[in-house]
């Protein structure tokens, strides 16, 4: 009898990498995943390797997340690393969808007000000295920005903030920040500038033009050479 191919162990330098096929039951695939990781862990040598589980096309419940690391884990070389399916629920959906949003206001955000969207904000319009705008991506400033702006609120360095006229009294990025610039800028300078975490790990302020180098992929639509 010919014998299931659902379970696939493909070793790497790294570890193991497991292909489960998306066709068959879970029950199934538990059985044979469980008759090949004891057959696989009898031909290796006795040291720990990091597993990666590609589940393709099924979508598993955490607690099927769960009871497949379980099973994994039982095998005493076996550590998982990570467990990856094409699919998402709705509301992973949702999320991201909401995190890579740009969401557009017109308006002045004055003293004590805060105003904060879980992408990128494209705010046109001042902020005030006391006033705070926040981003869990970029932040965009058609305007002047004079009190406090946060991007990457949620942790993504690689947001950056970007104003018609830069006079923040506080930057932050992720978890990096930045206090009102030394210089003062004239008013009557209009020069966008944008702020970034630069290779030390500090808040930099330069031209608005550095931004096409430095995230070349800031922006969805990119124009050919």
């Amino acid at each position: 009898m010919k014998k299931n191919q659902n379970v696939t162990i493909k070793g790497t330098k790294d570890g193991l990498t497991l292909h489960l096929d998306d066709s068959c039951s879970y029950g199934e695939l538990k059985k044979e995943l469980d008759r090949k990781l004891s057959e696989n862990s009898r031909s290796v040598e006795d040291r720990l390797l990091s597993v990666r589980v590609q589940v393709g096309n099924r979508y598993l419940t955490e607690e099927q997340q769960e009871e497949l690391k379980e099973l994994i884990r039982q095998k005493k070389n076996l550590i998982v690393e990570s467990i990856s399916s094409n699919v998402i629920t709705k509301e992973e959906a949702e999320k991201q969808k909401e995190e890579n949003e740009i969401v557009s206001v017109a308006k002045v955000i004055r003293s004590g007000q805060v105003l904060e969207v879980t992408g990128d904000l494209l705010l046109i319009g001042d902020v005030n000295p006391g006033g705070t705008v926040m981003a869990g991506g970029n932040i965009f400033i058609m305007g002047a920005l004079k009190g406090i702006a946060h991007a990457g609120c949620h942790g993504n360095k690689e947001a950056v903030i970007a104003a018609s006229l830069m006079k923040p009294s506080q930057l932050r990025i992720s978890n990096c920040i930045n206090r009102a610039p030394d210089k003062d800028q004239d008013d009557e300078k209009r020069e966008m500038e944008c702020a970034y975490i630069d290779e030390n790990d500090q808040i930099t302020v330069d031209r608005l033009q550095v931004l096409m180098h430095l995230r070349p992929n800031i922006t969805r639509l990119q124009g050919g050479s």
